[in-house]
């Protein structure tokens, strides 16, 4: 079993619709330089499926900055038991890349 990828703008317009949780597992210093608008921190580091918060009916998707961590660690989300993961493809990279704000 494979994590699934989604892009910057389906992404958006899931977090838009309020049908997605976006987890963020980069770590606190790098958090608070900047992220997506509503991203939760669940930092790779101590990593706790329970702080993630989950609302059935979401999808939850992980991101880091430019997605290594994400992928190199999907075996760890997919253990979670949560029905319905992501990884954001390219990561906080990519969603600037796609001209979408970040907040500093």
């Amino acid at each position: 079993m494979t994590i699934r990828m989604i892009d910057a703008l389906t992404l958006k317009r899931r977090l838009d619709e309020g049908t997605a949780i976006l987890v963020d597992i980069r770590e606190p210093k790098e958090f608070a330089k900047e992220h997506i608008e509503g991203a939760r921190l669940v930092p790779l580091s101590a990593f706790d499926a329970r702080e993630i918060g989950y609302e059935p009916g979401k999808a939850v998707v992980f991101s880091c900055l430019s997605g290594m961590r994400t992928t190199k660690n999907a075996n760890l989300f997919l253990t979670t038991g949560l029905p319905d993961i992501y990884a954001l493809a390219g990561g906080l990279q990519a969603w600037k890349a796609a001209g979408l704000p970040v907040q500093s």
